[in-house]
Protein backbone atom coordinates (compact mmCIF):
# COMPACT_ATOMS: atom_id res chain seq x y z
CA UNK A 1 0.00 0.00 0.00
CA UNK A 2 2.76 2.31 0.58
CA UNK A 3 4.43 1.26 -2.79
CA UNK A 4 1.28 2.38 -4.24
CA UNK A 5 0.96 5.91 -2.68
CA UNK A 6 4.65 6.72 -3.06
CA UNK A 7 3.95 6.19 -6.99
CA UNK A 8 0.35 7.02 -7.21
CA UNK A 9 1.71 9.54 -9.93
CA UNK A 10 3.34 7.48 -12.03
CA UNK A 11 -0.15 5.17 -11.56
CA UNK A 12 -2.41 8.30 -12.69
CA UNK A 13 -0.21 9.20 -15.62
CA UNK A 14 -0.94 5.20 -16.77
CA UNK A 15 -4.27 5.51 -16.41
CA UNK A 16 -4.99 7.28 -20.08
CA UNK A 17 -2.94 4.77 -21.89
CA UNK A 18 -4.47 1.88 -20.70
CA UNK A 19 -8.46 3.67 -21.41
CA UNK A 20 -6.69 3.71 -24.57
CA UNK A 21 -5.55 0.47 -24.80
CA UNK A 22 -8.94 -1.06 -23.41
CA UNK A 23 -11.50 1.08 -25.73
CA UNK A 24 -8.87 1.04 -28.92
CA UNK A 25 -7.76 -2.67 -28.71
CA UNK A 26 -8.78 -4.73 -25.55
CA UNK A 27 -12.83 -3.54 -26.70
CA UNK A 28 -12.69 -4.32 -30.02
CA UNK A 29 -10.93 -7.54 -29.80
CA UNK A 30 -13.22 -9.26 -27.34
CA UNK A 31 -16.39 -7.80 -29.39
CA UNK A 32 -14.82 -9.07 -32.74
CA UNK A 33 -14.48 -12.41 -31.45
CA UNK A 34 -18.22 -12.42 -30.07
CA UNK A 35 -19.18 -11.59 -33.83
CA UNK A 36 -17.40 -13.95 -34.93
CA UNK A 37 -19.79 -16.32 -33.37
CA UNK A 38 -23.03 -15.01 -34.88
CA UNK A 39 -24.27 -14.07 -37.89
CA UNK A 40 -23.79 -10.21 -38.03
CA UNK A 41 -26.62 -8.28 -38.91
CA UNK A 42 -26.43 -4.21 -38.69
CA UNK A 43 -30.28 -3.89 -38.06
CA UNK A 44 -32.03 -7.08 -36.01
CA UNK A 45 -30.86 -10.01 -33.72
CA UNK A 46 -27.88 -11.08 -34.08
CA UNK A 47 -28.06 -14.84 -33.49
CA UNK A 48 -25.08 -16.92 -32.29
CA UNK A 49 -24.36 -19.97 -34.74
CA UNK A 50 -21.57 -21.18 -32.85
CA UNK A 51 -18.80 -22.15 -34.83
CA UNK A 52 -20.48 -21.94 -38.55
CA UNK A 53 -18.56 -18.78 -39.64
CA UNK A 54 -14.99 -20.56 -38.27
CA UNK A 55 -16.49 -23.65 -40.96
CA UNK A 56 -17.45 -21.51 -43.90
CA UNK A 57 -13.80 -19.65 -43.72
CA UNK A 58 -12.12 -23.13 -43.52
CA UNK A 59 -14.62 -24.77 -46.13
CA UNK A 60 -13.62 -22.15 -48.52
CA UNK A 61 -11.19 -22.70 -51.27
CA UNK A 62 -10.65 -19.13 -51.69
CA UNK A 63 -9.52 -18.56 -48.34
CA UNK A 64 -6.76 -21.43 -48.29
CA UNK A 65 -5.40 -19.37 -52.19
CA UNK A 66 -5.02 -16.62 -50.21
CA UNK A 67 -3.56 -18.31 -47.47
CA UNK A 68 -0.76 -19.94 -49.85
CA UNK A 69 -0.18 -16.39 -51.83
CA UNK A 70 0.34 -15.04 -47.75
CA UNK A 71 3.00 -17.64 -46.89
CA UNK A 72 4.48 -17.92 -50.12
CA UNK A 73 4.70 -13.64 -50.40
CA UNK A 74 5.20 -13.46 -46.37
CA UNK A 75 8.20 -15.96 -46.59
CA UNK A 76 10.00 -14.19 -49.31
CA UNK A 77 9.75 -10.71 -47.62
CA UNK A 78 10.70 -12.48 -44.22
CA UNK A 79 13.96 -13.79 -45.93
CA UNK A 80 14.89 -10.29 -48.23
CA UNK A 81 14.09 -8.26 -45.37
CA UNK A 82 16.43 -10.16 -43.32
CA UNK A 83 19.43 -10.25 -45.86
CA UNK A 84 19.19 -7.28 -48.04
CA UNK A 85 19.62 -4.96 -44.75
CA UNK A 86 22.43 -6.69 -43.18
CA UNK A 87 24.61 -6.83 -45.90
CA UNK A 88 23.45 -2.74 -46.27
CA UNK A 89 24.71 -2.26 -43.02
CA UNK A 90 27.67 -4.25 -43.05
CA UNK A 91 28.64 -2.19 -46.19
CA UNK A 92 28.20 1.26 -44.58
CA UNK A 93 29.98 0.07 -42.05
CA UNK A 94 33.28 -0.55 -44.17
CA UNK A 95 32.45 3.22 -45.71
CA UNK A 96 34.91 5.56 -44.46
CA UNK A 97 33.41 8.44 -45.48
CA UNK A 98 31.13 10.36 -42.88
CA UNK A 99 29.03 12.42 -44.99
CA UNK A 100 28.82 9.97 -47.62
CA UNK A 101 27.56 6.89 -45.08
CA UNK A 102 24.94 9.45 -43.81
CA UNK A 103 23.99 10.81 -46.87
CA UNK A 104 23.15 6.86 -47.89
CA UNK A 105 21.63 6.01 -44.31
CA UNK A 106 19.02 9.01 -45.00
CA UNK A 107 18.22 7.96 -48.32
CA UNK A 108 17.88 4.34 -47.80
CA UNK A 109 15.38 5.54 -45.09
CA UNK A 110 13.21 8.01 -46.64
CA UNK A 111 10.80 4.87 -47.94
CA UNK A 112 10.43 3.83 -44.61
CA UNK A 113 8.29 7.37 -43.49
CA UNK A 114 6.42 6.91 -46.74
CA UNK A 115 2.74 5.08 -46.68
CA UNK A 116 2.37 2.20 -48.94
CA UNK A 117 0.29 4.99 -51.02
CA UNK A 118 3.23 6.89 -52.04
CA UNK A 119 5.61 4.10 -52.70
CA UNK A 120 3.26 1.96 -54.48
CA UNK A 121 2.16 4.46 -56.81
CA UNK A 122 5.97 5.24 -57.07
CA UNK A 123 6.76 1.64 -58.26
CA UNK A 124 4.19 1.29 -60.28
CA UNK A 125 5.20 4.31 -62.60
CA UNK A 126 8.33 2.80 -62.14
CA UNK A 127 7.60 -0.55 -63.71
CA UNK A 128 4.87 0.89 -66.58
CA UNK A 129 5.86 -0.59 -69.55
CA UNK A 130 5.31 2.88 -71.79
CA UNK A 131 7.32 5.51 -69.63
CA UNK A 132 8.41 3.45 -66.54
CA UNK A 133 12.27 3.84 -66.22
CA UNK A 134 12.95 -0.19 -65.63
CA UNK A 135 11.47 -0.55 -69.03
CA UNK A 136 13.29 2.61 -70.60
CA UNK A 137 16.81 1.07 -68.93
CA UNK A 138 16.04 -2.41 -70.04
CA UNK A 139 15.59 -0.58 -73.95
CA UNK A 140 19.16 1.10 -73.55
CA UNK A 141 20.12 -2.84 -73.08
CA UNK A 142 18.79 -3.84 -76.08
CA UNK A 143 14.88 -5.64 -74.97
CA UNK A 144 12.89 -5.57 -78.25
CA UNK A 145 9.30 -4.71 -75.79
CA UNK A 146 8.33 -3.62 -73.06
CA UNK A 147 7.29 -5.58 -69.98
CA UNK A 148 4.45 -5.09 -68.46
CA UNK A 149 5.56 -6.29 -64.92
CA UNK A 150 2.38 -4.89 -63.46
CA UNK A 151 -0.03 -7.04 -65.43
CA UNK A 152 2.21 -10.18 -65.56
CA UNK A 153 1.71 -13.49 -62.77
CA UNK A 154 5.02 -14.65 -63.18
CA UNK A 155 6.42 -11.16 -62.08
CA UNK A 156 3.20 -10.31 -59.41
CA UNK A 157 4.52 -12.28 -55.88
CA UNK A 158 8.32 -11.33 -56.64
CA UNK A 159 7.61 -7.69 -57.31
CA UNK A 160 5.69 -7.63 -53.99
CA UNK A 161 8.72 -9.44 -51.88
CA UNK A 162 11.04 -7.00 -53.45
CA UNK A 163 9.41 -3.85 -53.05
CA UNK A 164 8.21 -4.71 -49.41
CA UNK A 165 12.20 -5.42 -49.06
CA UNK A 166 13.14 -2.30 -50.35
CA UNK A 167 10.86 -0.08 -47.97
CA UNK A 168 11.66 -1.43 -44.84
CA UNK A 169 15.56 -2.15 -45.92
CA UNK A 170 16.67 1.68 -44.17
CA UNK A 171 14.84 0.77 -40.95
CA UNK A 172 16.20 -2.03 -39.99
CA UNK A 173 19.77 -1.42 -41.66
CA UNK A 174 19.90 1.58 -38.83
CA UNK A 175 18.61 -1.59 -36.08
CA UNK A 176 21.77 -3.21 -37.18
CA UNK A 177 24.39 -0.03 -37.25
CA UNK A 178 23.39 0.40 -33.78
CA UNK A 179 24.10 -2.42 -33.18
CA UNK A 180 27.60 -2.30 -34.67
CA UNK A 181 28.34 0.97 -32.98
CA UNK A 182 27.98 -1.26 -29.41
CA UNK A 183 30.77 -3.69 -30.25
CA UNK A 184 33.62 -3.97 -28.16
CA UNK A 185 36.58 -2.06 -30.10
CA UNK A 186 38.81 -4.70 -28.47
CA UNK A 187 37.25 -7.75 -29.84
CA UNK A 188 39.08 -6.00 -33.60
CA UNK A 189 42.15 -5.34 -31.71
CA UNK A 190 42.55 -8.78 -30.41
CA UNK A 191 40.84 -10.17 -33.83
CA UNK A 192 44.06 -8.58 -35.64
CA UNK A 193 46.42 -9.35 -33.14
CA UNK A 194 45.59 -12.81 -34.30
CA UNK A 195 46.00 -12.33 -37.99
CA UNK A 196 42.33 -11.85 -39.37
CA UNK A 197 41.67 -9.85 -42.58
CA UNK A 198 39.02 -7.21 -42.49
CA UNK A 199 36.53 -10.31 -43.85
CA UNK A 200 37.53 -12.56 -41.22
CA UNK A 201 36.70 -10.01 -38.31
CA UNK A 202 33.37 -9.14 -39.98
CA UNK A 203 32.48 -12.64 -39.94
CA UNK A 204 34.08 -13.60 -36.75
CA UNK A 205 33.14 -10.69 -34.89
CA UNK A 206 30.72 -8.23 -36.19
CA UNK A 207 28.02 -11.06 -37.66
CA UNK A 208 27.97 -13.09 -34.05
CA UNK A 209 27.39 -9.71 -32.08
CA UNK A 210 24.82 -8.96 -34.23
CA UNK A 211 23.30 -12.35 -33.43
CA UNK A 212 20.71 -10.60 -31.21
CA UNK A 213 19.21 -8.14 -33.19
CA UNK A 214 18.88 -10.39 -35.57
CA UNK A 215 16.52 -12.12 -33.32
CA UNK A 216 14.62 -9.25 -32.90
CA UNK A 217 14.34 -8.00 -36.32
CA UNK A 218 13.21 -12.22 -37.19
CA UNK A 219 10.35 -11.78 -34.57
CA UNK A 220 9.08 -8.23 -35.73
CA UNK A 221 9.02 -9.77 -39.32
CA UNK A 222 7.19 -12.80 -38.13
CA UNK A 223 4.30 -10.96 -36.68
CA UNK A 224 3.39 -9.03 -39.86
CA UNK A 225 4.34 -12.08 -41.94
CA UNK A 226 0.21 -12.84 -42.20
CA UNK A 227 -1.30 -9.32 -41.77
CA UNK A 228 -0.55 -7.47 -44.92
CA UNK A 229 -2.57 -5.25 -46.74
CA UNK A 230 -1.81 -2.05 -46.92
CA UNK A 231 1.11 -2.81 -50.01
CA UNK A 232 -1.60 -5.58 -51.64
CA UNK A 233 -4.20 -3.42 -51.61
CA UNK A 234 -2.32 -0.38 -53.42
CA UNK A 235 -0.57 -2.23 -56.03
CA UNK A 236 -2.60 -5.18 -56.87
CA UNK A 237 -4.74 -5.47 -59.84
CA UNK A 238 -7.30 -7.79 -61.43
CA UNK A 239 -4.73 -9.30 -63.93
CA UNK A 240 -2.56 -10.49 -60.85
CA UNK A 241 -5.06 -10.81 -58.23
CA UNK A 242 -5.13 -14.50 -58.28
CA UNK A 243 -1.46 -14.61 -57.19
CA UNK A 244 -1.35 -11.62 -54.64
CA UNK A 245 -4.67 -12.11 -53.26
CA UNK A 246 -3.80 -12.80 -49.04
CA UNK A 247 -5.57 -13.30 -45.93
CA UNK A 248 -6.59 -9.97 -45.46
CA UNK A 249 -7.54 -9.36 -48.82
CA UNK A 250 -10.12 -12.02 -48.01
CA UNK A 251 -11.40 -10.28 -45.14
CA UNK A 252 -11.96 -6.81 -46.59
CA UNK A 253 -13.56 -8.47 -49.56
CA UNK A 254 -16.32 -10.83 -47.10
CA UNK A 255 -16.37 -7.91 -44.09
CA UNK A 256 -16.82 -4.56 -46.30
CA UNK A 257 -17.18 -5.49 -49.92
CA UNK A 258 -19.61 -8.56 -49.52
CA UNK A 259 -20.48 -7.39 -45.62
CA UNK A 260 -20.55 -10.65 -44.27
CA UNK A 261 -18.97 -9.53 -41.16
CA UNK A 262 -19.27 -12.78 -39.13
CA UNK A 263 -17.17 -14.67 -41.71
CA UNK A 264 -14.86 -12.03 -42.17
CA UNK A 265 -13.85 -11.30 -38.22
CA UNK A 266 -13.93 -15.43 -38.07
CA UNK A 267 -10.96 -15.28 -41.00
CA UNK A 268 -9.52 -12.75 -38.88
CA UNK A 269 -9.47 -14.63 -35.60
CA UNK A 270 -7.60 -17.32 -37.69
CA UNK A 271 -5.00 -15.08 -38.55
CA UNK A 272 -4.37 -14.26 -35.00
CA UNK A 273 -4.19 -17.88 -34.19
CA UNK A 274 -2.06 -18.54 -36.89
CA UNK A 275 0.33 -15.82 -35.80
CA UNK A 276 0.65 -16.91 -32.25
CA UNK A 277 1.72 -20.06 -33.47
CA UNK A 278 3.96 -19.14 -35.81
CA UNK A 279 5.30 -16.86 -33.57
CA UNK A 280 5.96 -19.40 -30.43
CA UNK A 281 7.39 -21.69 -32.99
CA UNK A 282 9.42 -18.91 -34.24
CA UNK A 283 10.58 -18.15 -30.76
CA UNK A 284 11.68 -21.68 -29.73
CA UNK A 285 13.55 -22.22 -32.97
CA UNK A 286 16.19 -19.40 -32.98
CA UNK A 287 16.55 -19.32 -28.95
CA UNK A 288 15.23 -15.96 -28.71
CA UNK A 289 15.09 -16.26 -24.96
CA UNK A 290 18.77 -16.88 -25.03
CA UNK A 291 20.09 -13.57 -25.74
Amino acid sequence: MRAVLKYKTLYLMMLPILAYFFIFSYYPLVRGFIISFQNFRLIGNRPFVGLENYMTVLKDPTFWHAFENTLVIGIGILIFSFIMPIVLALSLNEVFSTWFKKVTQMVVYLPHLFSWVVVGGMWILMLSPDTGIVNQIMKLFGAERPVSFMSTETYARSIMVLTAAWKEMGFTCILYLASIVTINPSLYEAARIDGANRWQQVRFVTIPQLISTMKVVIMLNVLSILRMFDQIFVMRNGAIANKVDVIMMYTYQKGILEFKVGTATAAGFLVIAATLIITFVTRAVIRYDEG
